[in-house]
């Protein structure tokens, strides 16, 4: 095999790998704390979303799964299949707006030794992320008041959303 052949080769190679680096990272959308619960002044629960500007976003959703569970079964939460939602959003973490449409499963309640996922998704090639945030029923009963619970973390209203304006 002459030298040129190899050399065409390996560009041939080198191209194939970093094109297809460059294809796989340009899906990926990336976690960002643009979500967040904080307990109000009745006691109850509260979900926070903080889209991106004037980000469009979809599926919103609450996962409630046993501990130590693994990837098991969701016992309690809720989702919303609808498009096309703009804005802040803040209501009750297990009664989201009525015009979401929402699907509830299990308990409308935060229950004892479960793992929890609360977040939506926008989703635009090249500009794509999931707002998300993890907690517990036993980390969100210890929040104080006026405090949210963000980025594995609890921290004040204001800086809740100084970190969720920093992260877009």
């Amino acid at each position: 095999m002459k030298r040129r052949d190899v050399l065409r080769r390996r560009a041939a190679g080198v191209c194939g790998v970093v094109g297809g680096m460059l294809l796989l990272s340009g899906c990926t959308a990336v976690d960002l704390p643009l979500a967040g619960v904080r307990v109000g002044a009745d006691g109850a629960p509260y979900a926070l979303f903080r889209p991106c500007g004037d980000d469009g976003y979809q599926g919103p959703y609450l996962d409630g799964r046993a501990r130590g569970g693994g990837e098991g079964p969701v016992t309690t939460g809720w989702d919303v299949r609808k498009e096309g939602l703009h804005g802040d959003a803040e209501f009750p973490l297990f009664a989201p707006p009525e015009r979401w449409k929402a699907r509830h499963r299990g308990a409308r309640r935060l229950l004892p030794g479960h793992r929890y996922v609360l977040g939506f998704g926008h989703y635009v090639t090249g500009d794509s992320y999931n707002a998300i945030v993890t907690f517990t029923g036993e980390r969100i009963e210890q929040l104080g008041p006026g405090q949210v619970w963000a980025d594995g973390r609890a921290m004040s209203p204001g800086a809740f959303e100084k970190l969720a304006r920093d992260a877009c």
